[in-house]
């Protein structure tokens, strides 16, 4: 590419510009306008309760008003064979009975499982022969019938073959709306209700075991709902304990990033060696750890034998993991130690860098704050986003079938539950039941809910990464007034922050959405070669997986070379009001026309950024595992009871992190947005009279570059 020249007009961010790339701000809101009326389309068609609430064979809710099913638990019951089968509900098998003409015949694909409406779960072992003897049985057997079973003169094998009432019952537990088997383990023994078998409703005994295979899954939802409930009681006895956390952190932030304006040098270094000590004392704990677990019991076994554990402080006493820990800190101890020794020259340039960004920050203080505007319209585009997934994806019909034991030809159709009876279907079957099958639909909108679910995750992209863009361009053009102000702050707008983010909505929504276009186009590539990975981890074709990785990587260094490219064209958008083709073509020449000074320069700005929120979040996670852990003498009666501790001590070191990456963000976006000013600034400008520096005294001093003929601002 050409260097710049001198432009004597050029003072800064251009105010005199006009309306870029004005077919992409057309096109974004007119996708915008289409993403609202799908969210009205499927808002009007989603019902969420298809999601939390179960249904009965009908596809009416339980437990909601304005129902005939005021019950709220869910009981299933399966179709008419000799065996249960596993499902992810509690299955009963019918007992097949024999015909006038011999044997039955063999049914046809077993229809979907019976359910209805319970008011609770059944407390014990019943069969409804034996209940059929007895009044006060009868009674309580009728509360886990269909609503159809009236008389109890009926002859039992009509009611089970009408599928009336469930062969037997079995002693259940209540979870998440749905009757389970109440399986237990004593003494390793399976039992359900104290008993090793159970009567299967044809006079013979089975093992309990056989239910263990149908309640699997529930007894992983079940585990995960206990975890979940200790989850949850470690919350609400430590939330505050939390908050304090992340309120350190806040201040922690800010402390540094205020100390940096004024001790930049210092603090970087002093930050240098406090990750470098933060980093060895982690190794001598972890090494202290591993050497203490030598000799005890359990201690060897290794990760991949013990597998997942819900309560993960077992693996806290295993010699490995600390080996693991202690490998790890190593390795990372001595990557950063060699790459402060080979770039220990850049770092005083970077050092001066950050000075400027300090300064800068300093004279813009309102742009610490503007990550909570990025974030607010982040939090509202991702609820807007879930919540039109959740209601297209509810937004399905109810599809009822006919289902039958004996061969008929209406098998298997469609049918309609209010007008089945008087068709021709029970004519021709009389054994033919219309049942609940499935939420679907046949109209042209349930054909094309895949398309608005795709076109629903697109939009949810493009309108992140234009938020992100905005927030980009809205820095960029604040810090970029404070470089080119010769007399700074006296040559700086009032309001600069404000200023920018008026231009960038103004003149530059085009642009904007023009960039976050290209990247969200390829995040939407990658979304859908991890959804066929997914469906691919089964299959045996080398190739094909071997294909699907290349591009998975491919696709994903192409967004990491967009997103890198797109910040830089931001920045230029935001001091010259170009287009965006524009500002992207002249930020990639104008870094590669500097390429040593962007890998080493820019990066080790990046990299001591990263040394900073490393070591926030280092220590004031430090902090907050001796508390919890009750290692501190003077507050350990202060410190909850926990189920497990590392729940807030996460909750205190993710939140921490992303508070810091708040405030360092803006840090990092003020360092990119001079040193492509610093470039443009040495491009431009010689020094002399006619075409002074811009850059400050400090960054001169290091270049040893000098203002001819005017003082150093």
């Amino acid at each position: 590419g050409t260097p710049q020249k001198y432009d004597p007009t050029f003072k800064g961010p251009i105010y005199d510009r006009g309306c870029t790339d004005i077919i992409c701000c057309v096109l974004l809101v007119v996708a915008i306008v289409g993403y609202v009326v799908v969210g009205v389309v499927a808002w009007t068609h989603g019902d969420p309760r298809k999601v939390i609430h179960p249904t009965d064979s009908r596809g009416q809710f339980c437990g909601q008003q304005g129902t005939p099913n005021d019950p709220l638990v869910l009981l299933e019951f399966q179709c008419p064979t000799t065996q249960v089968r596993p499902g992810p509900l509690w299955t009963v098998a019918f007992p097949k009975f024999p015909t006038e003409s011999g044997p039955p015949p063999e049914p046809p694909p077993c229809p979907p499982l019976i359910q209805i409406c319970v008011s609770k779960c059944p407390d014990r072992y019943m069969t409804y022969l034996n209940a059929y003897r007895n009044a006060a049985s009868l009674e309580y057997y009728r509360n886990f019938c269909t609503p159809e079973f009236k008389s109890s003169r009926k002859a039992p094998i009509e009611v089970l073959k009408d599928k009336e009432c469930p062969a037997m019952l079995i002693p259940s537990t209540p979870l998440a709306r749905r009757c389970f088997p109440a399986i237990e383990a004593k003494k390793g023994v399976i039992m359900v209700g104290n008993e090793t078998t159970y009567d299967d409703g044809r006079g013979q005994r089975r093992n309990v075991t056989e239910l263990l295979e149908g309640a699997k899954k529930a007894n992983v939802v079940l585990e995960t709902r206990q975890l979940a409930m200790k989850i949850f009681e470690d919350y609400t006895v430590s939330w505050y304990w939390i908050i304090i956390g992340l309120v350190i952190a806040m201040v922690a932030s800010l402390i540094f990033i205020v100390l940096l304006r004024f001790l930049a040098g210092i603090m970087v270094w002093v930050m240098i060696v406090m990750v470098i000590l933060v980093l060895g004392y982690g190794i001598f704990h972890c090494y202290m750890e591993y050497a203490n677990l030598k000799g005890e019991a359990g201690s060897d076994v290794s990760l991949t034998d013990l597998g997942f554990q819900t309560d993960l402080r077992v693996y806290l006493h295993l010699r490995q993991t600390w080996l693991a820990f202690l490998i790890i800190l190593c390795v990372l101890e001595v990557v950063i130690i060699l790459l402060l020794i080979f770039l220990r020259k850049r770092i005083l340039i970077a050092i001066a860098l950050i000075k400027e960004a300090s300064r800068a920050i300093g004279h813009v203080m309102s742009s610490l704050l503007f990550p909570l505007c990025t974030f607010f319209l982040l939090c509202l585009c991702i609820a807007y986003w879930a919540s039109t997934a959740v209601f297209l994806s509810t937004s399905n019909e109810a599809v009822y079938k006919v289902f039958n034991e004996s061969a008929c030809t209406f098998s298997g159709d469609t049918c309609n539950p209010e007008t089945f009876n008087t068709s021709n279907v029970t004519k021709t079957c009389p054994d033919a039941q219309c049942l609940f099958a499935f939420y679907g639909g046949e109209t042209a909108y349930h054909k094309y809910l895949i398309v608005l679910q795709f076109f629903n995750v697109f939009m949810f992209f493009w309108l992140a990464n234009f938020i992100i863009a905005l927030g980009q361009v809205t820095l960029a053009g604040a810090f970029a007034s404070y470089y080119w102000a010769f007399k700074k702050p006296d040559d700086m707008p009032a309001f600069p922050l404000f200023s920018a983010f008026g231009r960038a909505l103004r003149y530059h929504t085009g642009s904007l959405a023009f960039g976050s276009l290209v990247l969200a186009i390829v995040q939407v590539i990658r979304v859908t070669l991890e959804y066929l990975d997914h469906r691919l981890k089964a299959a045996e074709n080398k190739f094909a997986k071997f294909l699907l990785s290349c591009l998975k990587c491919c696709f994903w260094c192409l967004e990491k070379f967009i997103k890198f490219l797109n910040r830089n064209a931001y920045i230029m958008i935001a001091i010259y009001g170009t287009n965006f083709c524009t500002s992207a073509r002249n930020a990639f020449f104008l870094l590669m026309r500097n390429i040593i000074r962007v890998a080493v320069l820019d990066k080790v700005t990046d990299f001591l950024l990263f040394l900073g929120k490393l070591l926030i979040v280092g220590s004031v996670g430090i902090l907050a595992f001796f508390f919890f852990t009750q290692r501190i003498k003077l507050v350990e009666d202060t410190a909850p009871p926990l189920n497990y501790y590392w729940v807030p001590i996460l909750t205190v070191i993710i939140g921490s992190y992303l508070i810091a990456h708040g405030f360092f963000s803006v840090y990092g976006m003020c360092v990119d947005t001079l040193f492509l000013c610093f470039l443009e600034d040495l491009e431009r400008n010689d020094g002399s009279a006619e075409k002074p520096y811009f850059m400050s005294q400090n960054l001169r001093k290091l270049l040893k570059k000098t203002n001819k003929g005017q003082p150093d601002a």
